[in-house]
């Protein structure tokens, strides 16, 4: 086991043994008091400390996609209406994820559903929060964690700096995890797309099976089935603790994006507790909702309550001004 996927388990436990607390939306942890005087104040320190960072792991969970459009998941929104209005029309789903736990009669319309959300995903261009952080951390050295599925940031970034700890859309595996391997979605699901064309069901030879038993395949990522944790999902954890671990003595900050409270343990609380204890750490967190700021790492950390997509355009702007002033 790797260090992070370590730190990952612990957090786990702890989530299992507080959860009634957690499921309210709180936190166990004694949290801090403390407040930045203004918006732009904050604004100042997280643009201060990213210039001082040595070393950046960004944390980015559903709310940093949601921010920028990609909030079709849990709710009747615009972009759920614009790439499942048929399926919002014909079951009634109010919400992406809906879709996912909906009885279908046959498996032919499961994966009509399930390939459109795949779809969706693959074919969405980068959303604006994205460019703006890859603005805001151009030309330091980073890693990013991320639990999203979505393929934004290896869109933008080499897989090397990329740990997609919760898997990927792009990726099929077996449903009965019979061999540890996994082979790529993107083509199968283009078939698919085509072939279903306005309809809601896919032809029954294009369903995707395993080449190993011949059983239906599966989207490698947690929550749809039997997520395979085979070689490529040590790896995604082991690129996150060898970048750690390279820069544990510098001055790295932990710059976590939009985690809610379903998935604290994998971003968050590991964020909490590798800020309190590697001595020159620095912890920012943006999130529209939770102002969760440890007490022990009160002196070392920040939160920033707004809406994601504004602070990092806003963040990204005044890194601009700074350097167009420098230059003139």
């Amino acid at each position: 086991m790797s260090f992070y996927e370590d730190l990952v388990m612990h957090a786990q436990m702890n989530y299992s043994k507080y959860y009634k607390l957690y499921a309210q939306g709180q936190t166990p942890y004694e949290l801090s008091d403390k407040r930045e005087f203004s918006y732009d104040k904050q604004i100042d320190r997280l643009v201060r400390e990213v210039r001082e960072a040595e070393y950046i792991i960004v944390g980015g969970a559903s709310g940093l996609s949601a921010s920028g459009g990609g909030d079709f998941y849990y709710s009747d929104t615009a972009s759920f209406r614009k790439y499942f209005g048929k399926f919002a029309k014909k079951y009634g789903f109010r919400g992406a994820f809906s879709g996912m736990q909906y009885p279908f009669e046959t498996r032919e319309e499961f994966w009509g559903y399930v390939v459109t959300f795949l779809h969706t995903t693959q074919h969405a261009p980068v959303r604006k929060p994205y460019i703006d952080l890859d603005f805001i951390i151009k030309g330091k050295p980073f890693h990013i964690i991320t639990t999203n599925q979505d393929t934004q940031f290896v869109k933008l970034y080499p897989e090397s700096q990329v740990s997609e700890i919760q898997g990927d859309h792009r990726f099929f595996q077996c449903s009965k995890c019979c061999q540890d391997d996994t082979w790529d979605a993107v083509v199968p699901v283009e078939k698919m797309i085509e072939a279903m064309g306005d309809g809601t069901s896919v032809p029954s030879e294009l369903i995707p099976r395993c080449p190993h038993c011949g059983a239906e395949a599966f989207p490698w990522v947690r929550g749809y089935g039997n997520f395979l944790q085979g070689e490529k999902y040590e790896n995604e954890y082991q690129k996150i603790s060898e970048a750690i671990q390279s820069h544990k003595d510098d001055k790295i900050l932990f710059l976590e994006l939009g985690v809610g409270r379903m998935t604290p343990m994998f971003i968050q609380e590991p964020f909490w507790n590798l800020t309190f204890g590697l001595k020159q750490a620095k912890y920012i967190a943006v999130n529209d909702q939770y102002d969760f700021l440890p007490k022990q790492i009160e002196e070392k950390g920040m939160v920033i309550v707004n809406d994601i997509a504004a602070v990092l355009q806003d963040t990204a702007s005044k890194m601009k001004k700074t350097y167009q002033g420098a230059e003139a």
